[in-house]
């Protein structure tokens, strides 16, 4: 299985945006450098420690498209706040398994439920009950480096 990268996101913290980039540096047991789960010691930003589930989240373009037909919405990848939109790629299978995007390794460590900003945005408990198990993955940095957009997904 082979994904594409649609889109690379950050934020600064939680209240701000999510960002569009060009390329992400990811660091094992620190996360992505810049987002708002990026460990440094010394700051209060995530209580001392990263947890491997908050390294890195995922979603597919295909999930969102499917959302936003379904309920005639206009959610982008933004709204739902991870860091890694892909395409062609059945993120709900890597939970559990180690895959390549990149010269990066992460592994699949479970699947992500929609978030509190989403649900705000929206409005909207049905719906957001409607995404559960559809709303990306969360993955742990096995082995860092970088991922641009040219970068692949490789299971």
């Amino acid at each position: 299985m082979s994904g594409k990268i649609v889109s690379l996101l950050i934020s600064k913290d939680i209240k701000s945006s999510m960002q569009k980039v060009n390329q992400i540096i990811l660091e094992e047991k620190k996360g992505i450098y810049g987002d708002r789960y990026f460990y440094q010691e010394g700051t209060f930003s995530n209580k001392g420690k990263i947890e491997p589930d908050r390294d890195v989240t995922l979603i597919e373009i295909e999930k969102i498209n499917a959302f936003n037909t379904e309920f005639n919405n206009t959610i982008t990848a933004e709204d739902f706040r991870r860091n890694i939109v892909v395409s062609n790629c059945d993120l709900n299978s890597l939970v559990d398994k180690e895959f390549q995007i990149g010269n990066v390794v992460l592994k699949g460590i479970r699947l992500c439920e929609p978030c509190k900003y989403l649900s705000d945005k929206l409005n909207n408990q049905e719906v957001l009950s409607k995404i559960v198990n559809k709303a990306g993955l969360r993955a742990q940095i096995i082995k860092g480096g970088s991922i641009d957009m040219s970068s692949q997904l490789e299971v």
